[in-house]
């Protein structure tokens, strides 16, 4: 009996939701470590958002089980790539703000998280300029100014 290697069925990414939850993602994943910080916020991020408000716990399961099926596989830069298309210019730049903000939650900066941040934006065609303000103003929010 002869078997068949069928070619592997490629893992896609087909709507603006999925999209958006691919970047937020990639963003916790860009430095190649998932802590639990990082996958609470996540969580914590997407779940307050239309449409992902409005799915239950096994549906938010399957969703990030895809994606990050995605990203085993591929890398986060395939994840970025195929999301990217799939948002609107508004989207890009929320994506953006939630990917700054994400890459904050376990209140370490790396060269890595930087350095995807940069390669985000001008994929997602946002100026530098803009990426700087976003920068500041999430910076801003996740600045402990009472720690003192």
């Amino acid at each position: 009996m002869a078997t068949s290697t069928a070619p592997a069925q490629r893992l896609l990414i087909t709507s603006p939701a999925e999209a958006f939850a691919a970047i937020a993602l990639a963003a916790v994943c860009c430095d190649g470590e998932l802590s639990a910080a990082e996958a609470r916020g996540l969580r914590q991020l997407l779940e307050f958002r239309t449409p992902f408000r409005h799915r239950d716990a096994a549906a938010m399961g399957a969703l990030l089980d895809h994606l990050l099926a995605i990203l085993r596989r591929d890398g986060w830069p395939a994840l970025v790539e195929q999301a990217v298309p799939l948002l609107t210019p508004d989207q890009r730049q929320t994506a953006l703000a939630v990917a700054v903000q994400l890459t904050l939650v376990d209140e370490v900066s790396c060269s890595d998280e930087r350095r995807f941040l940069q390669q985000l934006a001008e994929r997602l065609e946002v100026a530098p300029d803009r990426l700087a303000t976003i920068e500041d103003v999430i910076g801003l929010l996740h600045r402990d100014s009472l720690a003192d």
